[in-house]
């Protein structure tokens, strides 16, 4: 099968042909779920996967006893936070097997049911099919067999479509170009060539699936309906892949409805999906952007309800956060300290560090302060050693958010990347438990309100280096700020 896809397209020349999304309400999905659905654990590779839903459980930790506090809310899915995107296959995979292992016995202790959603990057990159197998591998042990591995990368929000078993990076205005002439193809770590889904499960499975055995549910099927999505699942064994298009949240819907038909007459999936997947398997409604008024009431007696100015956490290096932060200077012209990569990788990294955090606490008391890495990319010679680049640079990032919060209150944290994000979550503001409250923009952004610890009440922005406009991180820390 070749990957030979065409270039740039508006979404009207997709999808010419098709036929119109079918009107299902998220109310509908949560009927058809019911009372005894099994709850969701959401693996999730780092934290913006989050960025589409609100109001459940999210965790750093995964201990047996974190992930009974997160089941024991009644949540329809709780998100437990691996970082997995961060590290070598091999620490992923035992990472995966802990947290499944211990949500497994969690369940059995509350005497619930769930299933696993491995939850990555709408734009391909992670450990793929490392992950799915090892929950599959984990499910098995219970006696559970896995018919299929449901793979659903679409992010209409973020501008990721699929349509043709083709996967698309792009906007309605700009247009969509098949995701493996994107950049994000080109990543160190988890680089790939294709943009059919299923010449990419070849590709990334080494030829473990040859890509004419993956099967496609298409957007013909989707739109449908239901019974007949659950008709090709139906077929499915032995943890083979499907891959779906969806272009919007209808479409997801209608694969939700056939996911738990199919699950009715008795079959067993694992999900490695993007954000919106999980809002519309549990018949969450599309939510609203928070208001000012909402991020105050998270800061009301909380660590930041006193404070004035905010700290925004730059790790990313792909060329929109490049451009977002550009456009932050123009709007806020906020204080900006660059963390030296090369000071950092070398043998003045103390020093270094020391002089960074004296300038963070002067000038926060001051206005809001972009903590930035230097915007150079730095790689290694192969993936592993790119990883660990990463690791060392954001090891810096969080050892300055450690010591400003052990000295000075902050107004608001910002976390602008997928690692990023993690690594200051439960390191540098130590947070082990916290509650997804909803996005910042339509559909994009997450905030999170610590449940305890140092940054109790304070409102943590998960923001994604890939996903918003040139005017996004403006428009964010302009809500907070208010």
């Amino acid at each position: 099968m070749s990957d030979d896809v065409p270039g740039t397209k508006t979404k009207e020349e997709l999808l010419a042909g098709f036929r119109p999304a079918l009107a299902i309400t998220a109310a509908e999905v949560r009927q058809e779920r019911g009372e005894g659905a099994r709850q969701l654990v959401v693996l999730d590779d780092d934290p913006t996967g989050t960025q589409s839903v609100g109001d459940l459980p999210v965790l750093t930790d995964w201990g047996e006893d974190d992930l009974a506090w997160a089941l024991g809310t009644g949540a329809s899915a709780v998100y437990v936070m691996t970082n997995s995107r961060s590290l070598a296959p091999e620490t992923a995979a035992q990472r995966n097997h802990e947290v499944a292992i211990n949500a497994l016995a969690a369940a059995r202790g509350l005497g619930v049911e769930v299933d696993f959603v491995s939850r990555s990057d709408s734009t391909l990159r992670g450990h793929y099919p490392l992950e799915p197998d090892v929950l599959t591998e984990e499910l098995a042990r219970t006696g559970a067999s896995v018919d299929g591995v449901v793979i659903v990368p679409a992010f209409g929000d973020a501008g990721r479509i699929t349509v043709g078993s083709v996967h698309y990076a792009g906007s309605d205005t700009s247009g969509y170009v098949p995701v493996g002439d994107t950049e994000f193809a080109r990543d160190a770590s988890f680089g790939y060539r294709a943009s059919d889904l299923r010449v990419w499960v070849e590709e990334k499975s080494e030829g473990r699936f040859r890509a004419a055995d993956v099967v496609a549910i298409t957007l013909d099927v989707v739109r449908t309906g239901p019974e007949a999505v659950a008709a090709v699942l139906s077929t499915l064994t032995g943890a083979r892949p499907a891959v779906i298009d969806v272009v919007e949240e209808s479409d997801l819907r209608s694969l939700a409805l056939g996911i738990l038909a199919a699950e009715r007459a008795g079959k067993r999936f694992v999900h490695r999906v993007g954000p919106p997947f999980v809002r519309a398997m549990i018949g969450q409604d599309v939510l609203q952007p928070l208001t000012p008024a909402d991020v105050a009431a998270i800061r009301e007696g909380g660590e930041g309800e006193h404070a004035e100015h905010g700290l925004i956490v730059v790790g990313s290096h792909v060329a929109l956060t490049t451009r977002q932060l550009e456009s932050l200077r123009a709007r806020r012209a906020p204080t900006e300290v660059e963390i030296d990569v090369a000071q950092v990788l070398g043998e003045g990294r103390g020093a270094h560090l020391d002089e960074i955090v004296s300038r963070v606490v002067a000038d926060v008391a001051e206005g809001n302060v972009v903590v930035r890495t230097s915007r150079v990319l730095v790689t290694g010679t192969d993936a592993d050693s790119s990883l660990d680049i990463a690791r060392t640079i954001s090891d810096a990032v969080v050892e300055v958010v450690q010591r400003v919060l052990a000295v000075t209150a902050l107004r608001f944290v910002v976390a602008k990347g997928g690692i990023t994000s993690s690594d200051v979550a439960s390191r540098g503001l130590a947070i082990s438990r916290a509650m997804v409250r909803g996005p910042m923009l339509p559909g994009i952004v997450s905030l999170w309100e610590p449940t305890e610890g140092p940054a109790r009440g304070i409102p943590y922005i998960v923001f994604a280096g890939n996903v918003g406009t040139e005017e996004s991180l403006a428009d964010v820390v302009d809500k907070l700020t208010a």
